[in-house]
Order: C-alpha cells, then sequence, then structure tokens
C-alpha cells in the first residue's frame, strides 16, 4: 500500500519525529524535494540504495578460500 499526498512548493510532509520532506521547486515533470533527517539515518536516491545492497550483498558471498588465503598471508606477516 502506498500513501499518495499532495503537495505544494514550500509544503511539508512529517515521517516520524525526525523527518521532514519538503517540496521545493517543481520544473516541468521533475520535482526537488528536500530531506531533513538525523545524520544517523541515511537518505540515498533509490538506484544509489540498490547499488549498495548489491555491492553488500556480493561482498558477504566471497568464498571462504579467499578468507582462509587472507588469514594466512596476514599470519605470515605478522610473524
Amino acid at each position: 500500500m502506498m500513501l499518495v499526498l499532495t503537495r505544494k512548493t514550500k509544503q511539508s510532509i512529517k515521517i516520524g519525529d525526525d523527518i521532514e520532506v519538503t517540496i521545493v521547486a517543481i520544473q516541468g515533470d521533475q520535482v526537488k524535494i528536500g530531506i531533513s533527517a538525523p545524520q544517523s539515518i541515511e537518505v540515498h536516491r533509490k538506484e544509489v540504495y540498490e547499488a549498495i545492497q548489491l555491492e553488500n550483498s556480493e561482498a558477504a558471498n566471497i568464498p571462504e578460500e579467499l578468507f582462509t588465503s587472507l588469514n594466512k598471508m596476514y599470519d605470515q606477516k605478522e610473524n
């Protein structure tokens, strides 16, 4: 389910107590929005968020042999 709202320039919506989304400008078929959120909350465009998730998923699937090899190299360097 999606909540659909109509807003005009300089109007805002609140998400919880800490996030505010403001319509900054409307130019043709583009809407510029401003997002005020605490620094502890990451805000990304959807395509950037999806790329980060994919990269994290790929990093989590590193073969165990690679970790073993890296540990051996590290141990050799320590000695």
